[in-house]
């Protein structure tokens, strides 16, 4: 029992700093691409391609910055599964379901459009959600929301990210170094043992992850993975104050909401947008993406979860119906932050990056407006 109490309050302080995340990530990216079309347009943009220790600024905060996020991405999962939503099998297997429809159905649109094309490795863009997005613009709704519905968000949101982190480990490694990534996972295997001997201090867990980091980084799979296996070495134990891994992740929700997730993305939304609107979304790849984000999403979200339902595999908490999903779904279309970051990955010609940047804030814009109206339609709770 207190392991779940304190699941739940953790769950509350994470859905608020997410929320206030949200607002922050709005807030950068409209003065990032302010400043980018800008006077200072050049200048600006040229701050994030400034070289330290070898690597642009925008390097280092896609490859490290980033991996503190996945940690905590992890460690919300790890969460999930010991005392949270994924916890017993017939209530995770409803957001594990829909999540699965809301990468598998957005997958095949931007397929649909790119096929046998050069940009047909940006498959993964449109399969992800941005957790902060959609529960900034669902703490919009404010009461009207059940929490069983902002619950149901964020573990689909969850599982999507480890969907597509995934999807950066397996499909988007160039080049593979053997020894590296033996040195990094006898690193996590080293840090499991240290687990298994209840070891709790949290400092040869993070020295241990800096290795980590440092051997992934070399090895050619993305270094941001090392954030992920972190979070499954750090002890979970009882769940409580004590345990290191509710220490860290409550450590964790701060820096990320209002410092990492903010510097993101100012870093990749300096964007010099050049061209009109029609000749953006006429492109195979913006179709691509806006058609995977706002129709994929929602299609794969609700499909999955009310075949399921009817099969009576889960049933749908009592507060919330299939509207609601619905809605949820299109929420889920947010895919700013993890699109961009797989965007990234996925391209090297900047032409593409940059279209599929502008294509995914079009996507995550045009989903959470009709996620919001939705929602603010079919919901009638406490106002």
């Amino acid at each position: 029992m207190k392991i779940v109490i304190k699941s739940t309050q953790l769950l509350k302080e994470f859905l608020k700093s997410e929320q206030a995340g949200g607002f922050i990530l709005i807030a950068c990216t409209i003065v990032s691409l302010i400043i980018s079309n800008s006077s200072l347009g050049t200048a600006y943009i040229g701050i994030w391609e400034t070289k330290m220790f070898g690597h642009s600024i925008g390097h280092w905060i896609n490859d490290a910055l980033m991996a503190v996020f996945f940690l905590l991405i992890g460690l919300e999962l790890e969460r999930e599964i010991y005392a949270g939503e994924l916890s017993d099998f017939k209530k995770a297997i409803l957001p594990i379901s829909a999540a699965l429809g809301g990468m598998i159905v957005p997958a095949a649109f931007f397929f649909s459009f790119n096929a046998g094309l050069s940009t047909q490795s940006g498959l993964g863009i449109p399969m992800a959600t941005d957790i902060a997005f959609a529960l900034g613009v669902l703490s919009l709704l404010g009461k009207r929301i059940p929490l069983s519905l902002k619950v149901f968000l964020t573990a689909l949101a969850v599982i999507d990210d480890l969907g597509a982190i995934i999807i950066i480990a397996v499909f988007y490694t160039k080049t593979l170094s053997m020894m590296y990534l033996a040195l990094s996972l006898g690193i996590f295997a080293v840090l499991l043992v240290l687990n298994k001997l209840k070891v709790n201090s949290l400092i040869p867990y993070i020295l241990g992850g800096i290795i980590m980091w440092y051997f992934m980084l070399n090895s050619g799979v993305h270094a941001t993975i090392t954030g992920v296996l972190l979070a499954f070495a750090i002890p979970f134990r009882k769940g409580n104050d004590s345990s290191p891994s509710y220490v860290l992740q409550h450590f964790l929700h701060a820096p990320v909401a209002y410092f990492i997730l903010p510097v993101f993305a100012l870093a990749n939304t300096a964007i010099i947008i050049s061209g009109g609107f029609s000749a953006i979304i006429s492109e195979p790849l913006s179709l691509g993406i806006i058609a995977g984000l706002t129709l994929g999403k929602p299609i794969g979200v609700f499909l999955f979860s009310y075949v399921l339902i009817k099969l009576k595999f889960s049933s749908l908490p009592d507060d919330v119906n299939f509207k609601q999903i619905l809605g949820a779904g299109m929420m889920a279309g947010i895919g700013f932050t993890m699109s961009i970051f797989i965007t990234l990955l996925a391209f090297e010609n900047p032409d593409y990056i940059d279209l599929s940047k502008i294509s995914v804030m079009i996507a995550s814009l045009l989903s959470g407006v009709l996620g919001y109206i939705v929602l603010k339609t079919v919901s009638v709770g406490k106002v």
